[in-house]
């Protein structure tokens, strides 16, 4: 993927705020950490706040058309460097130590900065944490003064505390429904209810949006899921393993299975509480919808939904797939 300056990001107007505050005010700090689910724009974040630090023209940083900026798109900014690890689910302290701690006493090739870019920066064991700690501790003078760590993560909580307060750390909020459906219609020219329903399971995630829009995978297990929910309350017990089975079928993204069964009974107690067609994210099911809002009772709704959550629990706690999915699909028929 190309980097992209502040102004190709979508949501995230905060933290694009404070870093482009940070480069004007001459306030960067030495160790930043961007926090957020997996596909949620940090690399975005952490590569254009990296190409704005070395930008060398004047006025809007990144201007994207000086040479450090060019050299930045294509990946082969010398300054900008992106720190790799050999074992798939480990940063191991022989990563940290090769291509941070020893490399970060060398000054700039021809830059400002030096900016290191750690991204699934959860995966660094205690000795890598304990070995990057010696770098961004203040009390023995280091780091240089033109050293930046961007340390890119699903889950901050995973460091040392010492690490936490050494960093400044910034957590990515979800972007608004409204704005990641009208960014998919611009750029994916896809219809509006098709944005509808990414932007809505996406849940405020750009990233998972742009994947969805572009996936044939995701039409075929939405034709699946709305399938099953239009015929349930006609399938006769002995047919639900059958139904069962349906669902195994995606028993990889079995979650992406439940997030769509819940955004259609969300659509089931929207209508049954506002009869607005317009605020459905399912508008083109909105006959199969009204039918079940009428029948159904609120609380039966609150019901389902709550088992819809358990479900997901159980499922990732490896308790018996077509046992969960069969508890699922019953407290679904009764209520």
């Amino acid at each position: 993927m190309a980097m992209a300056g502040f102004s190709d990001i979508i949501g995230h107007e905060q933290i694009i705020g404070h870093l482009k505050n940070a480069i004007a005010l001459d306030k960067v700090s030495h160790a930043y950490i961007f926090n957020g689910p997996k596909l949620s724009g940090k690399m975005m974040l952490a590569e254009a706040f990296a190409m704005a630090l070395q930008c060398e023209g004047e006025g809007t940083r990144p201007c994207l058309l000086c040479r450090s900026c060019k050299q930045a798109v294509d990946h082969n900014q010398p300054d900008i460097i992106y720190v790799s690890h050999e074992k798939p689910n480990t940063i191991g302290v022989d990563d940290i130590r090769t291509q941070i701690n020893n490399d970060i006493v060398i000054k700039p090739y021809s830059s400002r900065y030096k900016v290191y870019i750690v991204d699934e920066a959860e995966k660094m064991n205690q000795q890598a944490q304990n070995a990057l700690l010696k770098t961004i501790e203040e009390k023995s003078g280091h780091p240089p003064a033109y050293a930046v760590i961007l340390l890119l993560t699903t889950n901050a909580d995973s460091f040392l505390p010492t690490i936490l307060s050494r960093c400044i750390t910034l957590n990515l909020k979800v972007v608004k429904e409204d704005v990641i459906k009208s960014y998919l219609m611009k750029t994916y020219h896809i219809p509006d209810y098709q944005a509808d329903v990414c932007a809505a399971f996406s849940q405020g995630n750009v990233g998972k949006a742009i994947q969805l829009a572009s996936s044939e995978e995701f039409g075929e297990l939405k034709a699946s899921v709305l399938q099953l929910m239009k015929r349930l309350e006609d399938i006769d017990l002995y047919e639900m393993t059958a139904a069962v089975k349906q669902i195994a079928e995606y028993k990889l993204t079995v979650n992406d299975y439940f997030d769509l069964m819940m955004i259609w009974f969300r659509d089931v107690l929207y209508m049954k509480a506002t009869n607005d067609v317009n605020g459905l994210i399912f508008k083109d099911e909105v006959y199969d919808i009204k039918k079940q809002a009428a029948k159904r009772s609120y609380q039966g709704i609150e019901t389902i939904i709550r088992a819809l959550e358990t479900a997901k629990v159980r499922i990732s706690a490896n308790v018996n797939f077509d046992l969960v999915i069969e508890l699922l699909l019953l407290t679904i028929k009764e209520n």
